[in-house]
């Protein structure tokens, strides 16, 4: 199959286009391999906080050794997300994917096996560099394989599936724990992320390179403007780094998902001890109240930052606008945040809980997407890199400062600053990322 470089850049598939392309499915196939890939990501995050018990015991470390060893996978992550991003767009997902999800597999046997505290907290910077591409990766395959008018929905997919592995993964390892031990826990995730190298291995190509792939469905996604690939021989350099930090687009995107970020890990490390804590919850049904904004997250990401947005934009309506009314829109409705740090009872936490993850879940698709959206060629990789470096900075520092006014009982104060950040993105989007237009390519 031959690569076509000259691809369309101010069209989108009609109508007609969509009935006779029914029935080729390929590119959602790759859309689910990436949706798998991220759902075991986060059950190798989460595998940490459900051995809390027995690695304390285990190892007889201390709370703060603790959480040492949980935050360790962050540093290495954040670290290498732009330098990630650079070796994506020269190397390509395929082998970058193979490599990064053989590391992974690796941290989570190491932790398994691990003899003692040095060696575990070892196993999770490891960890970190293993799961670093994923996100700049799967942002990058998505703008190859989908077009514009698909591209919400599959981002979708792997972006609920960090939401579904909250609601899954944590009483599954638990059963896992309680059956066979904290050791155990880590083999599991060590075996389904073998699989998933295996599955990737077998599964993924560029679609220039996909012999599975039909003429008729490549013309499809090639006419619904999907990134182009580099032709045959020719070297992927991209936009230089500086040149796309200077980009309001870049740091408009940077900003506002930042600002995401930082409010979806104080609910994902602080609301079950938010609800033991302040509302004296038991720790069952704590865990259990969690689960449910997860769950509201799961379906709004899928049915509205998904689904919907690709219905309006392949039924005409202007496609920057509907983008930018749902990242405004899931920003405001997260600022509901406010309310969970001053209400009085769990169901009044599980409701502006609920209205704060359930529209930061509908916005988060459209925010994955926009690399693949303003990138000049060859650079989805370098600007996803950027925007997620911004984030696991949010995402180390969201659940210091929570602890910090934690321990001064003052949560309000830590979920009205989740609020201010939350304003602080809206402005981001509306006035820096505007139309999300594609960045020029540099001279």
């Amino acid at each position: 199959m031959s690569l076509h470089t000259d691809w369309p850049i101010d069209s989108e598939p009609s109508r007609s286009d969509l009935v006779s392309n029914e029935g080729a499915h390929r590119r959602w196939r790759i859309g689910l391999l990436l949706g798998v890939g991220v759902l075991i990501n986060y059950f190798d995050r989460v595998n940490i906080s459900v051995s809390h018990g027995a690695l304390v015991q285990e190892f007889h470390i201390s709370e703060i050794t603790f959480g040492v060893l949980a935050s360790a996978y962050s540093w290495t992550y954040a670290v290498l997300q732009i330098p990630v991003g650079v070796i994506l767009d020269r190397i390509g997902v395929q082998v970058v994917g193979r490599v990064s999800a053989v590391i992974w597999s690796a941290a989570s046997f190491c932790a398994a096996l691990a003899p003692g505290v040095t060696t575990f907290l070892g196993a999770r910077l490891l960890l970190g560099i293993g799961e670093a591409p994923t996100f700049p990766a799967n942002s990058k395959a998505t703008g190859y394989w989908f077009p514009e008018n698909e591209r919400s929905f599959a981002t979708s997919l792997f972006d609920a599936a960090a939401k579904l592995a909250s609601a899954i993964g944590v009483p599954m390892l638990g059963l896992v724990l309680i059956y066979f031990g904290w050791r155990a826990t880590f083999a599991f995730t060590g075996l389904l992320s073998f699989g998933f190298f295996l599955a990737f291995w077998r599964v993924y190509r560029n679609p220039s390179r996909d012999r599975t792939l039909s003429s008729q469905e490549l013309e499809y996604i090639l006419r619904g403007n999907a990134q182009p690939e580099n032709a045959a021989g020719e070297r992927a350099k991209g936009a230089p780094l500086v040149y796309l930090l200077r980009k309001r687009e870049v740091m408009g995107a940077t900003i506002g998902f930042a600002a995401y970020n930082w409010t979806f890990y104080l609910l994902l490390t602080w609301l079950p001890a938010y609800l033991t804590v302040r509302l004296h919850v038991d720790l069952l049904h704590s865990v259990l109240y969690t689960s449910v904004p997860w769950g509201v997250a799961t379906l709004t990401d899928l049915c509205i930052g998904g689904l919907l947005v690709d219905w309006l934009v392949s039924h005409g309506w202007t496609a920057w606008k509907v983008r930018q009314t749902v990242l405004v829109l899931g920003m405001l409705c997260g600022v509901c945040i406010y309310g969970a740090g001053v209400a009085d009872t769990p169901g009044q936490v599980l409701l502006w809980t609920s209205l704060s993850l359930g529209g930061l879940g509908a916005m988060a698709p459209v925010g994955w997407s926009v690399p693949s959206l303003i990138a000049p060629k060859e650079s989805v990789g370098r600007i996803g890199g950027i925007m997620n470096f911004a984030t696991q900075l949010a995402a180390i520092a969201a659940p210091i400062v929570t602890g910090y006014f934690a321990g001064k009982h003052d949560f309000p104060a830590a979920f009205t600053v989740a609020a201010i950040f939350l304003c602080a993105g809206i402005a981001a989007y509306v006035f820096l990322l505007g139309r999300m237009q594609v960045i020029p390519e540099p001279n």
